[in-house]
């Protein structure tokens, strides 16, 4: 579904246009409706064809939340979760919450992940792929999802 990386802009009132490739494909699945929340891990943010969010959401929030880790997941990736919609031009304009939350300026890298795309700061993305790969202990529950 969604592959490859590009290089995108954010505009001086935080909306970013989605590459035409992309686009498509999320006009053809969803009618251009997604939801974008935080990352858990990385500074980052998941941008979910709404259908895709949907399945994802209710898992999330059957997590156990006496753990720990994932009362953390479900604060972070239900509490940043917000419904958006492309424009006429196929923009989406970025919530300034999610924004802080990834440190989104002006460069942007849109990342294919398959069911989902990711969104990254584009210094913080070249940081992340020049780092050492960090493995970190996960619960089951967590470990069994593909966030």
């Amino acid at each position: 579904m969604f592959t490859g990386s590009n290089n995108v802009t954010m505009d001086s009132k935080g909306r970013m246009a989605i590459p035409a490739k992309t686009r498509d494909t999320l006009v053809e699945c969803c009618g251009g409706r997604l939801v974008m929340t935080a990352h858990t891990e990385d500074r980052c943010l998941l941008v979910y064809p709404e259908p895709e969010w949907q399945e994802l959401q209710p898992k999330i929030a059957a997590l156990p939340n006496m753990n720990a880790k994932a009362r953390r997941i479900q604060r972070l990736v239900l509490g940043y979760a917000t419904p958006l919609e492309l424009d006429g031009n196929g923009r989406v304009l970025l919530p300034q919450t999610l924004r802080d939350y990834a440190q989104l300026e002006k460069k942007l890298m849109l990342v294919g992940q398959n069911n989902k795309l990711e969104l990254w700061s584009e210094s913080l993305w070249n940081n992340w792929v020049d780092q050492d790969d960090p493995d970190g202990d996960v619960p089951d529950a967590v470990s069994a999802l593909s966030l």
